[in-house]
């Protein structure tokens, strides 16, 4: 993994020199590049960043810390991190962990004697569909077999490679996908590329703005606020410079739709990200990307500079008069990140924790500037809907959940993948007509992700809706459908969940920070048959408190799925399932 010698620092001031003008929001870029050069960051390597970039050394362990895919001690020269979150685990993730950590000698998160390898568990990898997963360095290797011949092969950084898995009716926002070279931007400007763009030129911000509202998209990252309104916020708002940033900080364990959009059809993202600039007056964008998504960031910045070349991108775009630059910031293994105030404090170089609101983005985000936040998947679909009008998006859908929407389909179905229908299509039809179906008998469906709540197999035909599945409490979420056969565990489920929200925590608030203790603490007892009496109150008492207290989306949201699970069996912590 390393390529330098951590004791040479000559390699690392080379790299720095690219970074001294820039302040402390290229931090998390320098601590990349260091972390690539040496394979860990030694005190001599952060010393020596903060001395570059004029940051306390304090404060560079603290953001070091912060991230799970930064090391500050050596370890293998290849790292073997095996995903045991629930869609893995229910497909024999923790076989494969505990089968790779055997032929390595080691336990989970240890380096073999020979320094060859280090074996870690690892947090949601956004391979859910091709499970069980698993990324070596910044090789993904899925559907990994626990024979020997497997393991052998994972251990080296080899296997299966990941695929795109999309289907549906219709393939409006995934059209793209499986039909052109991504990389290609002639492909992408074949199918009408980019004339969202020319047409936003034409028709004006107040007009972008107008038809995304009038097209009742709402954002597809989980928060469903109206994208309309967030862009009309942001150009009233005052100040400048303004900021577009695309949130790809897609760690929602079961989720994996902005991975596909982005390794498929990149392009697109540029250019919902392009209008938005536009719309909202702001020249420059982000997208902030998770570490662990290595083929979507190779996807995207050779987008980027496909289409900054051919002036899609960069100074007078298309002779508009309009600039706008896109630069990617990688993560480096938060979930809370994906909180937008959080992100925002990452790209400035700090530890993501969430700030308070209000202000909201909207006049106070990225360096206290109005910000706009979207979803990958919200920017791409805004394309369509400005190159083609809100009245044929709103042919899609219901009056209150407008358009299509991709879901990610994992867990016990014949074609687990990326599905792309429109709203109103019950649960039952979307995994019949376009998963194959369920395998086995259905004990349940996770719907939204770790932060969501289940289904029963009797609520089938409920339609795929926001105002459907709220009345049920059920959220959509960021759109995870996870299929749970009676042969699960859901005390395992539920028990992993949890340690994911109490791993993930940034513990900033203390309703949080206990609170995601305490619930990971109770379900292990309940997944080891040593419940106590009253472990379901307490859970319900930890998971109000939770909900009720703590300061961002994390910790409101860290109880969702096991109060929905008490509420379906109530006696499911006492082991009378």
């Amino acid at each position: 993994m390393a390529s330098a010698d951590p004791a040479d620092l000559s390699a690392l001031d080379r790299l720095l020199e690219r970074y001294r003008d820039g302040g402390r929001a290229q931090l998390l870029p320098a601590l990349h590049d260091a972390h690539d050069t040496y394979g860990y960051v030694s005190e001599a390597t952060a010393t020596r960043i903060g001395q570059a970039m004029r940051v306390p050394l304090a404060d560079i362990y603290g953001v070091l810390d912060f991230y799970t895919l930064f090391y500050r001690q050596p370890v293998g020269e290849r790292i073997v991190r095996v995903c045991t979150d629930p869609s893995c685990a229910i497909m024999g993730g923790e076989d494969v962990l505990q089968a790779a950590c055997q032929r390595a000698g080691v336990k989970p998160g240890g380096t073999s004697q020979d320094g060859a390898v280090t074996v870690e568990r690892m947090q949601c990898i956004g391979l859910c569909d091709q499970a069980p997963a698993a990324l070596v360095d910044k090789t993904p290797v899925v559907r990994v077999g626990t024979a020997q011949k497997d393991i052998d092969a994972l251990l080296r950084g080899e296997g299966p490679p990941s695929e795109l898995n999309v289907s549906g009716e219709p393939r409006v926002l995934t059209a793209n996908i499986g039909a052109v070279d991504p990389a290609s931007l002639d492909d992408y400007v074949s199918r009408g590329g980019f004339e969202a763009l020319r047409k936003a030129f034409a028709i004006g911000p107040e007009a972008i703005i107008k038809t995304v509202r009038d097209s009742g998209i709402v954002g597809r990252g989980g928060a469903a606020f109206p994208t309309g309104l967030k862009w009309q916020f942001t150009h009233g708002a005052v100040g400048e410079p303004k900021y577009v940033i695309c949130n790809a900080d897609e760690s929602e364990p079961g989720t994996f739709k902005d991975r596909v959009l982005m390794e498929g059809d990149p392009f697109r993202v540029l250019e919902g990200m392009a209008l938005a600039g536009f719309a909202i007056g702001s020249e420059k964008g982000y997208v902030f990307l998770r570490g662990e998504y290595p083929l979507a960031r190779e996807a995207v910045q050779t987008a980027i500079d496909a289409a900054s070349e051919a002036g899609y991108l960069g100074q007078d775009i298309l002779g508009s008069g309009f600039s706008f630059e896109i630069e990617i910031r990688v993560g480096a293994g938060a979930y809370i990140c994906g909180e937008e105030t959080a992100l925002f404090e990452a790209i400035e170089g700090k530890r993501g924790f969430p700030r308070v609101k209000p202000p909201f983005p909207t006049t106070h985000g990225l360096f206290g500037k109005p910000t706009a936040v979207n979803n990958v998947e919200t920017l791409a679909a805004s394309v369509d809907i400005v190159r083609h009008g809100s009245e044929w998006f709103r042919q899609w859908g219901t009056e209150q959940s407008a358009g299509t929407k991709l879901f990610c389909v994992s867990g016990h179905v014949a074609r687990p993948g990326l599905v792309e229908v429109p709203f109103g299509t019950t649960v039952r039809a979307l995994l019949d007509e376009h998963c194959g179906g369920v395998t086995g008998e259905l004990q349940a469906i996770l719907m939204g992700g770790a932060a969501g709540g289940f289904l029963l197999p009797e609520q089938l035909d409920t339609p795929l809706t926001f105002e459907a599945l709220s009345a049920i409490h059920a959220p959509v979420g960021s759109g995870v459908i996870a299929v749970l056969d009676s042969s699960v565990d859901l005390r395992d489920v539920l028990a992993r969940l949890a340690h994911f929200f109490a791993h993930e925590s940034c513990g900033k608030c203390f309703p949080c920070q206990i609170g995601t203790q305490r619930q990971a603490e109770v379900l292990e007892r309940a997944t080891a048959g040593q419940s106590q009496p009253g472990d379901a109150d307490r859970l319900m008492d930890v998971g109000w408190t939770m909900t009720d207290a703590s300061l961002c989306g994390l910790g409101q949201t860290a109880a969702s799925a096991v109060l929905s699970a008490l509420h379906h069996w109530p006696d499911l912590v006492d082991g009378r399932k």
